[in-house]
């Protein structure tokens, strides 16, 4: 179903800015975010690092991102969406900058925890940016299926680009350049976002509730999230040692978390489309149980079948996110939809945050695969919550 109307050029454009604005943002900063695994076995020859080390800096600039989420959106109700926005992308690349001038652990850190902090405005301020631009001629879920999209695109190329750019020059040349490239995205949001009331209408007045959910149906969403990226980073864990046991290679797991990430990023897409066309309860359901499927069966299937199996599973392990980014605007009026997306990234991100450790004790206690098994196990708890959501909805297709 085609939820859009016919809209004037000039909205059009204005619209089309919104999405382009917030795909780069997220595009950049989820590049930004990744590229930091590339760079870890570096830093820890480096300055002599021990793997606490190495996990304290890796969760120092997530962690910042998650915990200062909420806090931006509320500093976007006071000083827009723009400068907040704007000031959070150049911040991250300041901090890049910084990483190219450090000379130990303390100012390593330091850098991260401030490039965490401008990663914090990104996620809540552009869902919300691109929700408004699109609610009045329709497209939403479309648009932020889209948005979803782009930032598994910087994921792949910035960590990709600076793998090969580490063969030809240093790592703290390559730092600069990351740091760079943050300052120019900085001054291209500042350039596309588009100064019409779309841009900062749910930060600047009032405006009438739209939505038709309630506040139990968007905790219910919440959590859905988190259960969701809880399982799909704990897979990532193990995929690894699974892939080991059944006579992988290191190039062979290379090959395969490769096939896993582009079919997960053309799940992002086909699923938020998927979502608006048979609803968001059923789009769930149905990646969710055939998730859980998929991973029970990569416990069984030989090399070979698993190798060809990880596109499809990588399609519907990432492709839930999009359908569930698109409900938050549906459960929240819009002056209240930063609050929203920071709740909901904040839960999504902890949860992926937390999963490996918790996950990563159940396999050291009773193995890999049982804990893969109740990794599927859970992902059948998120069946009745997404029932709620749907049932706190009054008009969804």
């Amino acid at each position: 179903m085609n939820d859009t109307v016919a809209l004037p050029v000039a909205e059009t454009s204005t619209r089309r800015r919104a999405l382009i604005a917030g795909c780069s943002a997220h595009a950049v900063h989820d590049g930004l975010t990744d590229v930091i695994y590339v760079l870890l076995p570096i830093w820890q020859a480096q300055f002599a690092l021990s793997y606490v080390q190495i996990g304290l800096l890796r969760g120092a600039y997530s962690g910042m991102m998650a915990v200062f989420q909420l806090m931006a959106s509320r500093a976007a109700t006071r000083w827009g969406r723009t400068p907040m926005l704007v000031g959070g992308t150049a911040l991250a690349g300041v901090a890049y900058l910084l990483v190219g001038q450090a000379s130990g652990l303390t100012v390593l850190l330091l850098a991260l925890l401030l490039g965490g902090l401008g990663a914090s405005t990104q996620h809540p301020l552009a869902s919300s940016m691109i929700t408004d631009a699109y609610e009045e001629g329709g497209g939403v879920k479309q648009a932020l299926a889209h948005y979803n999209f782009s930032g598994d695109i910087g994921k792949t190329l910035i960590p990709g680009l600076v793998g090969l750019l580490l063969t030809l020059i240093s790592w703290r040349a390559s730092a600069t350049l990351l740091g760079l490239l943050g300052l120019a995205a900085a001054g291209l949001l500042w350039w596309l976002i588009p100064g019409q009331p779309h841009a900062a209408a749910s930060t600047t007045k009032p405006q009438p509730c739209t939505a038709t959910g309630s506040a139990a149906g968007l905790r219910a969403l919440i959590l859905t999230g988190t259960i969701d990226s809880a399982v799909r980073m704990g897979f990532l864990t193990f995929l690894p040692f699974l892939l080991q046991a059944k006579g992988a290679g290191t190039a062979g797991i290379g090959l395969a978390l490769t096939l896993l990430f582009i079919g997960g990023a053309f799940g992002k897409l086909f699923c938020g489309y998927l979502g608006v066309r048979i609803g968001m309860m059923k789009t769930v359901w149905l990646t969710e149980t055939s998730t859980a499927l998929l991973i029970v069966a990569a416990l069984y299937l030989p090399l070979a079948g698993l190798m060809l199996m990880l596109p499809v599973l990588g399609l519907v392990l990432n492709g839930t996110s999009s359908v569930l980014y698109g409900a938050v605007p549906d459960l929240v009026s819009p002056g209240k939809r930063e609050r929203a997306f920071a709740l909901f990234y904040t839960g999504t991100i902890g949860g992926g945050a937390l999963a490996p450790v918790l996950m990563g004790g159940v396999g050291d206690a009773l193995g890999v695969p049982v804990a893969v098994m109740v990794l599927a196990g859970m992902l059948l708890v998120t069946l009745p919550l997404v029932w709620e959501v749907r049932r706190s909805l009054r008009n969804e297709v």
